[in-house]
Order: structure tokens, then sequence, then C-alpha cells
């Protein structure tokens, strides 16, 4: 396997920018995955890797080898699409051993590594049927089987998942991370489903308008987001933000909110008397209560999911979500109190959208 290095890559369609300058590594064994709103940039930074689109600035190396100008069957790639691209006309041991009848390996090599996928795969029992005889999960399986029997240094997925139902995509999400892990192969995974990319990767890359936000594991990019775009597209329910004002808070940081109530926050923050920050906070970082101490909310929507209950709530004029692990007897149109975990608080340049340093972490 080989680590993948992305250096200011730059790419125009016409006179459209759509990469500014994107820079990331991929580390040797590493499952990287590229997430973001459609219109990023993912798919096409991924068609650049696999040397599908060209690239018009910057360099790309797989395994310490710069690729830029190197045609696609040379750079030791396989690349799984959502679509599948499985031929019709061929057998399921056809299709996955078409690329090495293509590259004269013998026949009984053939059989071995078609033998060995169809096993990791749980496609033993499949190989002699045709492609629409399969379900969307077992065409899936042979796509990645197909991708598999190449043994490339580098394996491609863009958005496999996107054409199954929701309870296969769980399915075949845990599949996909339990093959690397057999594997140990460098991955690098395109989705906007944010949920994908927090259960999947070693490392995510938040993408937005053909610039990177933020690298990092999923944690910490969920607990430590660089501005309000990361903290808002990773997680379900989204992050609540509610506009506020920096107070000077001395020991520590008061911000007060449009209501009118002042919160003491248990972290020094660097923010100015009066300026205007966001305020975010995770639903599941806080509670209600019908008395006490809090912010007074009125409950607009109750969702029970089962194992969590997601409250939609009004805050002055502002809509934010409470999820409750527990049962709640509350009913839409109660007024509660709204008590947030402050320790959990972020804040925002309201104007920047940038996070504002604080002493929990940027001492």
């Amino acid at each position: 396997m080989a680590g993948v290095e992305i250096r200011d890559v730059v790419k125009y369609f016409g006179d459209t920018k759509i990469l500014h300058g994107v820079s990331v590594d991929v580390a040797d064994g590493e499952f990287a995955v590229l997430v973001g709103p459609s219109g990023c940039g993912k798919s096409t930074l991924l068609r650049m890797i696999a040397g599908l689109e060209e690239i018009n600035g910057g360099t790309i190396s797989i395994g310490g080898r710069e690729v830029n100008r190197m045609p696609p069957k040379e750079r030791d790639i396989a690349m799984v699409f959502q679509n599948y691209a499985l031929y019709p006309h061929m057998t399921v041991f056809d299709n996955m051993a078409f690329s090495l009848k293509l590259a004269k390996v013998s026949r009984s090599e053939i059989a071995k590594k078609v033998a060995r996928a169809a096993e990791i795969l749980g496609l033993q029992q499949l190989l002699e049927r045709y492609p629409r005889q399969l379900s969307g999960g077992q065409r899936q399986r042979v796509a990645m089987g197909r991708a598999i029997v190449r043994d490339p240094q580098v394996f491609l997925f863009d958005e496999p998942l996107s054409n199954l139902d929701a309870k296969l995509r769980v399915q075949m999400r845990v599949e996909i991370r339990a093959l690397h892990q057999t594997l140990k192969s460098t991955s690098i995974y395109v989705t906007h489903d944010q949920i994908e990319a927090m259960t999947m990767a070693d490392k995510i890359v938040v993408m937005r308008d053909g610039y990177i936000q933020q690298v990092g594991a999923p944690l910490e990019l969920y607990d430590w987001p660089v501005n309000v775009f990361v903290a808002g597209f990773l997680g379900s329910p989204a992050m609540n933000f509610l506009s506020v004002t920096a107070l000077d808070g001395g020991g520590a940081t008061r911000v007060r909110l449009a209501t009118g109530d002042v919160l003491t926050l248990p972290f020094v923050a660097r923010a100015s008397p009066g300026q205007s920050l966001l305020l975010g906070l995770r639903p599941e970082c806080s509670r209600l209560d019908t008395a006490g101490d809090g912010v007074a909310v009125e409950v607009l929507v109750i969702e029970p999911t089962g194992a969590d209950t997601v409250l939609v709530c009004r805050v002055d004029a502002k809509e934010i979500n409470v999820v409750l692990r527990e049962r709640t007897t509350l009913r839409v149109g109660d007024r509660v109190k709204w008590a947030p975990d402050l320790a959990h608080v972020h804040l925002f340049d309201e104007n920047s959208g940038q996070r504002v340093p604080d002493s929990r972490r940027d001492n």
C-alpha cells in the first residue's frame, strides 16, 4: 500500500475555479473520508487522484511518485463507483476477473484472487449469477470485489452507498469498514453523508466551495470545530447557534442572549466586550426543566426516536434542538427552562464564522 500526498491542487472547469489550492495527506493504510455538500469539489478531487480529471495546478503523489500526467491504469488504484459499473452480460466471477484477464494474469492466479475476494465479501455462492440476479447490496459487494482482486495501492470510493436504502447503507458501512481493517489498505472515500464520515473515517476532510475547512479525526472535528460551517455540518441533529454579545467577565466569560439572559461560562474566551458572537451547543448537551434556573423556551415539536427524544424549542425568535436520552412527559406548547451545559459551549465570531480561542484548548 502507499500514502497519497495532495499539494496545492487547483482545478478549473472553463473559467470557473472548482478547487482552490487543496492540500492534504492520506497516510499509508489510512481510511480518509472527503465530506461536504454537493458541489464542494470532493468528487472532482477523487477523480483527479484516479486520473479521470486533469489537474490544472499543484501535484498529486501516490507512494512517493508524482502521478499528475500518469494515465489511470498506471497509478495502481482501484475505484468503486456509485452506480456499481458492472458488465450486465458477465457473471459475478467474470466481472471480478475482468481486469486480471486484461492484464494477462494466469487462470490459476485469477481463480485464486477471485476466490479470496469472494470469501472476504461473502460472494462464494453468487459467482455464477449475473448482475440482474443480485440485490443492490450484492452488486456493491461485487464492485468492491473487482477492486480487491487488483490488490491496488489505494482504494477510491465515490459515494458507493448513495443508491442503497437506509438499512442496507448501515450494513454496508460496517462491511466496508471491516474490509478496510482486513486489508489494511489506504482508502479515500467520498460522501455527502456526515454520518458515514463520522462512523467510517480515521480522518475526515471537510470541504466547502473548493476549500478544505478542517482535517482531523471524527471526534476531534465534532468536539472542536474550527468554524460555524464544520460545527453545523457534522452532527445530527445539527449544532444549535444563538446570537450573543460578549460581556466583560473578568475570570470567566459572560455572554448575553437576545432574551436578556446572561450566561457565565466556565472558561475564558478571547472575545472583546461588546463583540457579536454565535454561541454553539450540541443538542445533547443541555436539559429541560419545568422549574428552576435556565432560559425560558417553548416546546414546538417532539420527535421520539426510541432511544432518544428530539425536542424542537423556541428561544425568543430562534429554534433549537434538544436531545433527551430519557423519556419525557413534556407536550407541545409547554413552556420550560432550557439549561445548557456551559462546559460544552463553543463561541464563534458572528462576522467571520471562526471559532473564538478559549482557555480550554488554546492556552
